[in-house]
Order: structure tokens, then C-alpha cells, then sequence
């Protein structure tokens, strides 16, 4: 518990509910020039409303995240780097591991937060029937946004350039928005591929269909991020400082 209070302390100094905030904006933004678009004639349905604030949120998403969670991710590791942060932390016995855990714990409630609030935000403006399609959208682009955040924080602690990870946040987003034109397979082989199957909704030919998201594929990515995030940071607890 100290560990974490001495993150969320270090969370205020770092401005990342701004950046969260930002991230939000930019979703939001996003899904409302969608369903505008798409409502250009003014007189959609609730349903079809819905499923086109659904498409704009599939879209946003992809677009706006994956280089923002690079972001915090960056910001909250790279004052440990420039800080001796680590070796302060394993100086008072804070193992290198157990304090990535605390970092995944303190910014994964910013990202949940801000996702969250972006998805209430497009569920107000399309209208939240049907309500289980929101919350299963919801829930699901939750894992996804906090396996993208885990992963970018194990790169930015392992690799010292946090221009790598901001680079690969740029590629990440160049994949997830092509991914939903991968085959299935494709789209299961890396973390971004799974913002496009967990969309809600998309676009065939003129007209937007309401999907369901693959919540078996999210569910096994989060398995399989948080054995591998488990596994990594506990290899970290048996070093003494990062090399």
C-alpha cells in the first residue's frame, strides 16, 4: 500500500490525468464527427443512432489510444530512469517487480477511468439501447486499453530510449487501425489486433451493422497478458538494478 500511495503521489506531479483527459477529448471528438457523418440526414433511428455512436467509438478508439497509452506509460517510467528511481526503490526494498506492479496498477485506473468516461460519454450521445452492448463493449475495450499499457510499461522499463516505446505506440496505432481488415488469425497476434475485435459496430457498404465483440479472443488476451506481465515482473524482483 505505500508503494502505491507513493505512485498516485507521483501521478499528480506528472500530469497524466491531463493526458487521460486528452485521450478522452480526442475519443469523444471523434465518435461525434462519426455519427454526425453518418446522421447526416438527421433522422436516424435510436437503434441505428446507437450503432453509429458504436462505429464512431470502434473507430476513435484505435485512432486515439494506443499512442496515448504510450504516453503515460513513458511518463510514468522514464522519471525512474533519469531519477534512480529503481535503485532508490530496491535501496528501501521495493523489489524492481513489485514496484511495476504498483506503476501497472496506478496508471491502468487512469486509462480505465478515462475509457470509461469516453464510452458513457458516446453511449449519451447514440443513446444506451441496447444497455448490454455498451457494457460489453465497455468491458472489453478495458482489457485491451490496460494488456496495450502493461506492455508499453515493460518497454519503457527494459529500453531507456522512451522514444522505442512512442515509436512502437505509432505503429501500434498504424496496426490497429488496419486490423479490421486483417483475417481473424492476424488480428489475434498482437494486442492492437484486438481493438478491432472487440469493435461493436462497423460499417458494410453505406449502412452500419451492430456487431457483437469477440469476448472469448479479449478474455484469452487477458489471460495471457497478465501471465506474461506476472512472469516479467517477477524476473525483475530477482534483479537488483536494471542494467
Amino acid at each position: 500500500m505505500n508503494v502505491l500511495r507513493n505512485e498516485f503521489a507521483k501521478l499528480r506531479h506528472l500530469h497524466l490525468v491531463a493526458v487521460a483527459a486528452s485521450m478522452t477529448a480526442g475519443i469523444v471528438a471523434l465518435t461525434v464527427v462519426g455519427t454526425m457523418t453518418g446522421n447526416a440526414a438527421g433522422h436516424a433511428s435510436a437503434q441505428s443512432l446507437a450503432a453509429l455512436s458504436l462505429a464512431g467509438l470502434s473507430l476513435a478508439f484505435p485512432l486515439v489510444s494506443p499512442l496515448m497509452i504510450a504516453v503515460v506509460a513513458s511518463r510514468t517510467i522514464d522519471i525512474e530512469h533519469h531519477g534512480n528511481g529503481w535503485l532508490l526503490s530496491r535501496a528501501t526494498g521495493v523489489a524492481l517487480g513489485e514496484l511495476l506492479r504498483a506503476k501497472v496498477i496506478s496508471t491502468g485506473l487512469v486509462v480505465t477511468t478515462a475509457t470509461v468516461v469516453a464510452v458513457s460519454l458516446g453511449a449519451l450521445l447514440g443513446g444506451t439501447n441496447p444497455l448490454w452492448t455498451w457494457l460489453g463493449y465497455a468491458g472489453a475495450i478495458v482489457v485491451v486499453n490496460l494488456v496495450v499499457l502493461a506492455l508499453h510499461l515493460v518497454i519503457s522499463t527494459l529500453v531507456v530510449n522512451q522514444l522505442i516505446s512512442l515509436g512502437i505506440g505509432v505503429l501500434g496505432t498504424v496496426v490497429a487501425i488496419c486490423a479490421s481488415g486483417f483475417p481473424s488469425w492476424l488480428a489475434h497476434l498482437t494486442p492492437w489486433g484486438y481493438y478491432a475485435l472487440a469493435s461493436a459496430a462497423d460499417y458494410r457498404g453505406d449502412h452500419v451493422m451492430t456487431l457483437s465483440p469477440s469476448y472469448i479472443s479479449v478474455a484469452g488476451l487477458a489471460v495471457v497478458g497478465v501471465v506474461l506481465f506476472l512472469l516479467v515482473t517477477a524476473r525483475l524482483d530477482r534483479q537488483e538494478v536494471l542494467a
